[in-house]
């Protein structure tokens, strides 16, 4: 087990996912919620989830289930949650001036050793983290929905973050089995979501015109691009292609 702490704050469902994911990994969680209803129902839907994922064969990390939720204790006392934590993961609801009242909480109480982390899937860290004194110490570790079987982690430096803080972001998090990609600077949407839209945007567009029907659209992802895209991204794609990948390419002939 690591000796080092890690608070989560806030107990809904990523922030339940992200104290699991860490507890796996041998770390010591302490679960920060301002109701203590909300911290002891979290609690046991994690003991749920952990017995169930262990009984299936599907619980991560060495350590057996009553280890890992030995590891996790719960604190409805900010200042007591984050002592002795080394690594802060903020997962409160995605609101601007809520997540920035939380980190001018915590930028009072933490020391400069401290990684305050979000779990923003949208928000800017210029928009998140400016004006805070430890603002060197604070970066976005976006997760996909369900962290704890989906691995990727979007490191997302505010343009005053420390490489250290990133840097050590990025051992955690494969540390504790995720799989982390750092982008080199902020930008709308992170790298997955704007991925994402622009699938979204084209499929709608597809359907719209006519050309393909929603189920059979569907279909194209899940039976066709789906299935590769699960083992090779895009760019591999390219380069795997019969012709290989060279300066002058067009999307179409991929096949």
């Amino acid at each position: 087990m690591d000796t080092a702490g890690v608070a989560v704050i806030g107990s809904g469902l990523i922030g339940r996912s992200w104290a699991m994911v860490f507890a796996a990994g041998g770390f010591k969680v302490k679960l920060y919620d301002i109701e203590q209803q909300q911290l002891t129902s979290a609690l046991e839907n994690i003991r749920k989830q952990i017995k169930e994922l262990e009984k299936t064969g599907f619980l991560k990390g060495d350590l057996s289930a009553e280890q890992q939720l030995s590891l996790i204790s719960i604190c409805t006392d900010l200042k007591a949650a984050v002592e002795g934590a080394t690594f802060i993961q903020e997962c409160t609801p995605e609101d601007l001036e809520l997540k920035k009242k939380i980190f001018g909480q915590l930028d009072l109480i933490v020391d400069d050793n401290v990684i305050l982390s979000s779990s923003t899937s949208c928000l800017l860290p210029s928009k998140l983290f400016t004006g805070l004194k430890h603002v060197k110490q604070c970066i976005v570790s976006h997760p996909v929905n369900p962290p704890y079987f989906v691995p990727l982690v979007e490191i997302v430096p505010h343009p005053e973050t420390d490489p250290s803080a990133v840097e050590r972001t990025y051992a955690l998090m494969k540390k504790i089995g995720q799989s982390p990609v750092k982008l080199n600077r902020e930008v709308e949407g992170f790298v997955l979501n704007r991925l994402q839209y622009a699938v979204i945007s084209e499929a709608w567009r597809l359907v719209d015109e006519g050309v393909i029907s929603p189920t059979d659209l569907d279909l194209v992802m899940s039976d066709g691009l789906g299935m590769r895209y699960a083992f090779i991204g895009p760019l591999e794609t390219m380069h795997l292609n019969a012709e290989g990948a060279c300066c002058n390419i067009s999307p179409f002939p991929l096949h």
